[in-house]
């Protein structure tokens, strides 16, 4: 019988091996099993950790979950022993909804088979940062850099207004601002704000990341979170936005750029066409209703 451990705390070892277990995957599948949001919870409290062990009492699989939402990495030499189902059946009953990183047939059957179906298209698009378009900014509205501490509370607020109807973005909240503060990637010269410059009110926004060389992969940049307020939304600034975070990671000597949409999200599709961006991967999100 697989042995699942439940526990709301992972232990500093716990979470390397987790970590080690997340790059052994990537290794042999080509993909991440693990977002960012999952890397994170590593070392939180927000998530409810599931670990599944050999006969060995070596790590064989893991699996998170926040709230309802959650996901899963068996590794590779473990795999087709029990572990995956062991370890959804771990998180009890009731609504889950999972991710899959790339779009695998492989995935596709084990969800099927423990009663998931297909919920959810999430987008990987790309372009390179080479030629531009020339999109300026509305009339009234000037750009600066995000002020961590002094800019919290006002980017929470447009950001939920937003990302209202999103499942996860427009949840946010100050702990999860921290915890992005605190990594070796995060720059406030790249967090673009767009304001009124009469009297400082925030419009909206461009937060970019860079995401550094790994092996044989170059540095890349993202457009890792774009909004704008939907009650002072000026028209074209979604697009001038873009377009100005990605000459600033241009500006950074990056070939490249990344970002993650919807498929659903026919207007964020459109404009990011519009801009360049051609999908590069798939990851698929799977529910099981209550």
């Amino acid at each position: 019988m697989t042995d699942v451990r439940s526990t709301d705390w992972l232990t500093p070892a716990e979470a390397a091996g987790v970590q080690a277990l997340a790059v052994a995957a990537d290794e042999a599948d080509g993909v991440s099993p693990l977002s960012e949001d999952g890397l994170l919870g590593l070392r939180g409290t927000t998530h409810r950790h599931l670990l599944s062990y050999a006969d060995t009492g070596e790590l064989a699989g893991y699996a998170y979950l926040s709230g309802t939402a959650g996901e899963l990495v068996v590794h590779p030499k473990h795999r087709l022993r029990g572990h995956g189902t062991a370890l959804i059946a771990a998180t009890g009953p009731g609504e889950r909804l999972f991710w899959a990183h790339g779009d695998e047939p492989s995935a596709r059957a084990f969800a099927e088979k423990l009663g998931f179906a297909r919920t959810r298209v999430l987008w990987q698009m790309r372009r390179p940062l080479a030629d531009l378009p020339d999109v300026p900014l509305p009339d009234g509205v000037r750009v600066r850099a995000f002020e961590p501490g002094a800019d919290d509370e006002a980017w929470l607020g447009v950001n939920s207004r937003a990302f209202a109807h999103h499942p996860e973005q427009g949840r946010w909240t100050r702990e999860d601002l921290r915890l992005r503060f605190a990594e070796p990637w995060f720059d406030p010269a790249g967090f673009l704000l767009a304001v009124d410059p009469a009297d400082g009110h925030l419009l909206g926004f461009h937060w970019t990341k860079i995401h550094p060389a790994e092996g044989a992969d170059p540095a890349i940049g993202e457009i890792y979170v774009l909004g704008v307020d939907p009650g002072g939304h000026r028209r074209g600034l979604g697009a001038a936005l873009s377009v100005a975070g990605l000459r600033h990671l241009a500006a950074q000597g990056l070939s490249h750029a990344l970002l993650y949409v919807d498929e659903s999200n026919t207007a964020a599709v459109a404009l990011y066409r519009r801009l360049g961006f051609e999908i590069h991967s798939t990851d698929v999100q799977y529910h099981r209703p209550a």
